[in-house]
């Protein structure tokens, strides 16, 4: 007799890929019905590829939300885009998504040459319906059918969560049916130090501007918990680059950074269940962007 997890089902692994702040951890989080991936509306957010997991009695869908493909110039943009690419040929179906909202296509097109290679079946997911006239969507859906020969193509809005039960549908589809890959009871593979990291590193996003959000990074130093206190005590070091950076982060009389973990902490609370005590340092690391030894250390460079 199968076990529960080996039980067979509708199961199979979907990336989500496409250029810069298409929507794609938006989508996730949509899918997923919970905040896996961060936020914001800065592109090139996401590092790193995230694993998010919807589990249903009639399947198992382990989505993974990657980076934006671009042609990257820099090392550490370079090593993001090697990430999405390297999920292509892992998965056993792809979620190209595009945001709809922007006049044109063809720039936001010009990325499906990263799928030259791919074997798999490929969806199109026009995001931000919610931004766009209706009467715009069919000739919009007809450009993007001369480009790429999608299997299916599915307006949405990730954000409103419009459209998702369509794509649910049309992915459930183009899945083997096979056992879970994953026990029922998780919804993502990633490690709290993982997600505490990513969660500071969004509210730095969120409260700083220009080049200060893509020159740092987030490393968890301690991470201890008190169950007799209830009670986790996180020490986080925010790597910059430039001497400037790490004061702009701290801001005037440290209130910048008084205002990054106390807004982490509410979601780092949220997260863990219980009372955190959050403890910041700002540390400047020259030109750490380029330095492959760091990049391995974040989890950004795999090579």
């Amino acid at each position: 007799m199968l076990s529960e997890q080996n039980a067979l089902c509708k199961s199979g692994m979907v990336a989500i890929i496409g250029p810069p702040n298409a929507g794609k951890s938006t989508l996730m989080n949509s899918l997923l019905g919970q905040k896996i991936s961060i936020v914001t509306p800065k592109p090139q957010t996401t590092r790193n590829r995230i694993l998010g997991i919807m589990n249903e009695p009639a399947y198992q869908i382990v989505l993974l939300d990657t980076p934006g493909l671009h042609r990257a110039r820099l090392p550490l943009n370079q090593e993001m885009v090697k990430n999405a690419v390297a999920t292509l040929t892992d998965v056993d179906l792809l979620l190209f998504l595009v945001d709809i909202s922007l006049p044109m296509p063809e720039k936001q097109a010009s990325t499906l040459s990263f799928l030259e290679d791919v074997r798999v079946p490929a969806i199109l997911v026009m995001n931000k319906i919610d931004l766009v006239k209706k009467e715009l969507l069919l000739p919009m859906i007809e450009v993007y059918r001369t480009i790429y020969p999608f299997t299916a193509i599915i307006p949405v809005s990730a954000l409103h969560n419009m459209g998702t039960a369509d794509l649910v549908k049309e992915m459930l589809e183009r899945l083997p049916i096979g056992p879970r890959l994953y026990p029922e009871d998780i919804p993502t593979d990633a490690t709290e130090r993982f997600i505490v990291a990513e969660i500071i590193r969004e509210k730095i996003f969120l409260q700083t501007s220009q080049e200060v959000p893509y020159a740092t990074a987030v490393m968890i130093d301690a991470f201890q918990e008190d169950e007799a206190k209830g009670m986790t005590t996180i020490h986080a070091t925010i790597i910059v680059e430039k001497g400037s950076q790490k004061g702009i982060i701290i801001g005037k009389g440290g209130s910048r950074l008084t205002k990054i973990g106390s807004d982490a902490r509410r979601d780092i609370e949220a997260l863990l269940g219980q009372r955190v005590l959050l403890k910041l340092w700002v540390k400047v690391k020259k030109n750490w962007t380029s330095d492959l030894r760091m990049l391995r250390e974040l989890g950004v460079a795999t090579g």
